[in-house]
């Protein structure tokens, strides 16, 4: 039962960090640079990205050796016993991870790329288009944590 919890706090853990720092992003670091002249923004994005980026390829390992380790191991009733809620929290993760491997190994390249080559407007359309996909996963994200947060309080 201790390895069931440790593994279900490093699974929350890991959904914090991804999806908090999405919310960072997006509320808070984002508008506090609105009024940077574009060539320091785009600089300053092309120091924060890969930071949060290895931390996000950090928290999806440990989201899926987590999440996948309890349902192998058997946690309630194993892989294919558990509630909807299970399913919910797998099929969002999976489409946000899916959304992040796309941002990462396209969008994400072409920014850097276009940064340090100082083609200022084509970096800002790869960071808008970064941008798009990280609001699409922040909204899961949130989805998702509050269903793995109630879901077992649904059957009451």
């Amino acid at each position: 039962m201790l390895s069931y919890a440790f593994a279900l706090a490093v699974h929350a853990l890991a959904s914090l960090a991804w999806v908090g720092g999405m919310l960072f992003a997006h509320f808070i670091l984002r508008p506090a640079m609105a009024d940077m002249a574009l060539p320091l923004r785009l600089a300053l994005w092309r120091r924060v990205l890969p930071r949060f980026f290895a931390l996000v390829w950090l928290s999806i390992i440990a989201l899926l050796a987590t999440g996948y380790g309890v349902l192998f191991l058997g946690y309630r009733g194993g892989f294919t016993g558990g509630a909807i809620h299970i399913d919910i929290m797998q099929i969002t993760g999976l489409i946000m991870v899916a959304n992040f491997v796309y941002l990462y190994f396209g969008p994400f390249q072409a920014f850097k790329r276009r940064v340090d080559t100082e083609e200022h407007t084509k970096a800002a359309g790869s960071l808008n288009r970064i941008r798009h996909v990280v609001v699409i996963n922040l909204v899961l994200g949130l989805f998702t944590t509050a269903i793995g947060a109630t879901g077992t309080l649904w059957a009451y």
